[in-house]
C-alpha cells in the first residue's frame, strides 16, 4: 500500500495556513448568509459568465475536484468564491428586491 503520509503532512500545512489566514481576515473568507440563501434557493435565476483565467492556477481542475469532494455545483463554487472576494474588497451585491409591476 502506498505511503501517503507526506501528502497528509502537506494537507495539514495547507489547512493550518488557511486557518491562520481566516483568523487574520476576521472571517472574511466565510460565505455571507444572504449568498448562501440565494445559492440554496430553488428558483434562483442564473447568468453565464465567461472569463479566461491563467491555466497555471488550474481553476477548472480544482473546481471539479471540490465538486467531487463536496457535491457543490460548479457554478455555486465559482459564485461563492467570487462573492466572498468581492465583498471583502468592498463590492457587496445590491440585494434590494425589484419593485412589483403596478406598485
Amino acid at each position: 500500500m502506498p505511503d501517503f503520509s507526506h501528502h497528509a503532512r502537506q494537507l495539514r500545512a495547507v489547512a493550518d495556513a488557511l486557518e491562520a489566514q481566516s483568523d487574520q481576515t476576521g472571517g472574511l473568507l466565510l460565505p455571507h448568509p444572504d449568498t448562501l440563501k440565494i445559492l440554496n434557493g430553488r428558483h434562483t435565476t442564473r447568468g453565464q459568465i465567461n472569463y479566461a483565467v491563467p491555466d497555471a492556477l488550474q481553476i477548472q481542475r480544482r473546481v471539479r475536484r471540490f465538486h467531487a469532494d463536496h457535491g457543490m455545483q460548479h457554478g455555486d463554487v465559482v459564485a461563492l468564491a467570487l462573492d466572498v472576494f468581492l465583498r471583502a474588497q468592498g463590492y457587496p451585491p445590491d440585494l434590494t428586491p425589484p419593485r412589483e409591476e403596478g406598485s
